[in-house]
């Protein structure tokens, strides 16, 4: 394996959200291999593209957009149910939404409501951003997703439903539901990838062991209880980018592409071989059938 300390240090990615802190726990320390810096998500995912960042953890529905990406960890941020953040408030029934005003935060969670409202009640509302910092009373739309914590505290207000979307996918699914993962560029020395996934699933671990001390630190800053932001990052989310994970992933893809949400020639690549292939043809065929 080449000597990576006489190598300049790969440009790490991330967003500074309550939801990564279990998984940047110390990169900003990662000596000579990797240098940490935080951006917007749409930022991060332009900076992949154009070669400012060699690796990111970037949504789900961007890593979609350059079949050349590949995912190089098994850290990631999922849900495995509720995921409390990432919730659509209906002002109607839900069968009866024709107009939705999509959170600008998420553009992986704009595509997933599309999805189950499209897939479980053959809705296709008109669309409308709502941008960020905007709130409820902003916008007439029959239904509105948010996400954060503003989406965790609930905004005031009657609604005929509340979606929790982290719940509705597994429910619906049988899947996890993938939100984001570290994905790399093309071009990028492996040997290097493969000590920087190293690298990235030992900050998981040690950002896991240290949960009750980041909820200390981040609680006060978001208005939430320390016991709402240990809750909400030990039982909502899950850190692991598992076998069910993967499918749910590629079943995520399958959808958003039928929808024209993502290109259909994403090939989900994984960069060692036993993640390259997760998942035969006939069990995504099942995935498939079961999501009804």
């Amino acid at each position: 394996m080449k000597n990576s300390t006489n190598c300049p240090p790969l440009k790490l990615g991330a967003v500074n959200y309550l939801n990564t802190k279990p998984l940047v726990c110390g990169l900003e320390g990662s000596g000579p291999l990797a240098r940490l810096s935080f951006d917007l998500p749409s930022r991060l995912a332009d900076d992949l593209a154009a070669g400012r960042l060699d690796v990111a953890l970037i949504p789900s529905i961007e890593f979609f957009q350059n079949p050349s990406y590949t995912i190089i960890s098994n850290a990631c941020i999922a849900c495995r149910g509720p995921v409390l953040s990432v919730k659509l408030f209906s002002r109607v029934p839900l069968e009866s939404i024709a107009t939705l005003a999509l959170d600008e935060g998420s553009r992986t969670s704009a595509a997933l409501v599309q999805i189950l409202l499209q897939k479980q009640f053959g809705l296709a509302p008109a669309l409308e951003p709502l941008p960020i910092g905007a709130t409820l009373a902003d916008t007439s739309a029959d239904a509105v997703l948010l996400i954060g914590d503003r989406a965790i505290q609930s905004p005031p207000g009657r609604f005929a439903a509340v979606w929790d979307l982290g719940d509705r996918w597994q429910r619906w699914s049988g899947l996890p539901f993938v939100f984001a993962m570290w994905v790399a560029r093309p071009g990028i020395d492996a040997d290097k990838l493969t000590e920087v996934s190293a690298l990235l699933a030992a900050a998981r671990d040690r950002g896991l062991a240290q949960l009750d001390e980041i909820a200390d630190r981040e609680a006060p800053l978001l208005g939430l209880t320390i016991p709402q932001c240990i809750a909400y990052l030990r039982d909502n989310l899950h850190f692991t980018l598992g076998l069910n994970e993967r499918r749910g992933l590629e079943l995520f893809h399958r959808l958003a592409a039928e929808l024209n949400l993502a290109p259909a020639d994403s090939n989900l690549a994984f960069s060692d071989a036993d993640n390259q292939n997760t998942s035969q043809p006939d069990t995504l065929a099942a995935d498939c059938q079961a999501a009804r």
